[in-house]
């Protein structure tokens, strides 16, 4: 059977299937949770009917994922062991996937049932971890805590846990800053039954909401996404392995600056032999691994993986123009390459200033060719984004709005959470961070209740807190057994290595 002009055997066009769906659904869930925050505020202040909310706010975090970077998507990926990132296609990069989606959508509808607004970067991050984990130990690994890329997911732990204290004192800040300079009574109340805010505030509360849902659609959507891209390397590596849409010019360019660069890494490792192919790709992969050093070898291997890239490429128009293996093989070696010239700058191996600018700007452009979302995949997360929020929305929006603080949300709380939150939400885009729009506004609601004096609900905290606390732990737990369980069993009848 031909799937985006690859023939598929029966059994992968299932796994396919079954792993996009599950790919959806957990952005279907994700719906319930983040963006049903996006349109609490207009859908409990009367200011939007909900339907007119849900739809508005699906628009705007379509729009979030289509001008998104793809940062966020690959930062998450960059938590995921590198070898199972390489041979995604393998049984153990199948079982990391279906593991990974299964944990979070457990967890997930799990915390959403109880009307709890917990976080999938949270659930997400928690379920990596948890197969990183399970796959370092059945691989026979004597070093606890291989499986995970720590520095990545320190970066990604401190963005989790600062977020939601940036969103308390910002917006219990904001809140009095308005109250300061902003002397309207009707906007500090809380919403009439049934009746709409004055026309100044609904257009407000609108154009916050449409910051957050954007904000929102720009980060969240991305882990779905990269995910999908994920699936989709390791069964029609033919068609995504690489961009096919890279243009000529890139391409000689990445062939020449491949050549250049690889006389620059021989310079640091003087004496040692290299051989091509499996024993560089070797080296790359040891290197990424959490913890590891550089060495002469290394350095050997980036410039063997460099001329092999440069040769590959050399007299081509088109990554068309590539074999489906030799498209596969590419993919691999410019994930590796970039990977470990990157991580030589951040360690500030590369001292002339001239090489290190020259190794940072050839990662970047080989991550082009590797870390891309296709259009049609930013479309579907978009969709299942907007459906999972139609049908979750009134479990979040009740338990913002009321169950927060003592005191009903007023408009100003509801607009300068919403505002701290699309502010934060927009600079972790920037870094590259995965962070929880739950988590975000929540605590920013808590923290106009704070400032207002209104009072906090403290059993409803609790659970918020309670959730967080047991969400990575949990998913580290749920992902790894999950895994451990697909490899050993399912993926061994099906017959797949």
């Amino acid at each position: 059977m031909e799937i985006f002009g690859q023939v598929l055997s029966f059994g992968h066009v299932l796994f396919l299937l079954l792993a996009l769906g599950l790919a959806l659904s957990f952005e279907f869930v994700n719906g319930f949770h983040d963006t049903a925050n996006a349109v609490a505020t207009v859908i409990y202040t009367h200011s939007l009917k909900p339907w007119i909310a849900v739809v508005w706010s699906g628009l705007w975090n379509l729009m979030g994922v289509l001008t998104s970077t793809g940062a966020v998507a690959f930062g998450v990926i960059a938590l995921l062991p590198v070898e199972l990132v390489i041979h995604v296609g393998s049984a153990a990069g199948f079982a990391m996937v279906f593991s990974l989606l299964i944990s979070a959508i457990i967890w997930n509808v799990g915390t959403w049932y109880f009307g709890l607004p917990a976080s999938s970067s949270h659930t997400l991050i928690g379920s990596i971890m948890g197969v990183g984990l399970a796959n370092a130990m059945l691989s026979g690994s004597h070093s606890f805590g291989e499986g995970v890329n720590w520095d990545k997911a320190i970066d990604t732990g401190k963005a989790l846990l600062f977020s939601p204290l940036v969103g308390f004192i910002c917006a219990a800040l904001l809140l009095m800053v308005s109250k300061a300079l902003i002397h309207r009574k009707d906007l500090y109340e809380a919403p009439k039954k049934d009746a709409p805010p004055p026309l100044w505030i609904r257009i407000l509360l609108i154009l916050t909401c449409t910051g957050v849902s954007f904000a929102h659609g720009s980060n969240d959507g991305q882990k779905g996404m990269g995910l999908i891209m994920l699936i989709l390397i390791g069964i029609v590596p033919a068609t995504f392995a690489v961009n096919m849409a890279t243009d000529p010019q890139s391409i000689q360019d990445l062939a020449t600056t491949t050549q250049t660069i690889s006389f620059q890494m021989d310079k640091h490792s003087p004496g040692a032999a290299m051989a091509g192919g499996p024993v560089a790709e070797q080296y790359l992969s040891d290197y990424l691994k959490p913890g590891a050093k550089m060495t002469p070898d290394t350095f050997a291997a980036i410039g063997t993986k460099c001329r092999e890239i440069s040769a590959e490429l050399q007299g081509h128009k088109s990554l068309t123009e590539l074999t489906d293996d030799q498209r596969k093989a590419l993919r691999n070696d410019l994930y590796l390459t970039s990977g470990a010239l990157s991580k030589a700058v951040k360690q500030n191996l590369l001292t002339d200033p001239d090489e290190k600018k020259a190794a940072s700007d050839l990662s970047k452009h080989m991550d082009k060719l590797t870390k891309f979302i296709a259009n049609w995949v930013k479309f579907a997360v978009a969709l299942a984004l907007g459906l999972g929020t139609m049908i979750g929305w009134k479990r979040i929006v009740v338990t913002v709005g009321e169950k927060i603080g003592k005191s009903h949300l007023t408009y100003a709380q509801g607009a300068s959470a919403e505002l701290v939150a699309m502010a934060t939400i927009m600079a972790a885009d920037k870094y590259g961070l995965p962070v929880s729009t739950t988590h975000i506004l929540s605590s920013g609601i808590a923290g106009t209740m704070a400032a207002n004096r209104s009072g906090l609900q403290m059993e409803t905290l609790r659970n918020i807190a309670m959730a967080w606390v047991l969400t990575l732990p949990v998913c580290m737990f749920l992902g790894g057994a999950i895994f451990a369980f697909t490899l050993n069993v399912i993926f061994h009848v099906v017959g797949i290595h």
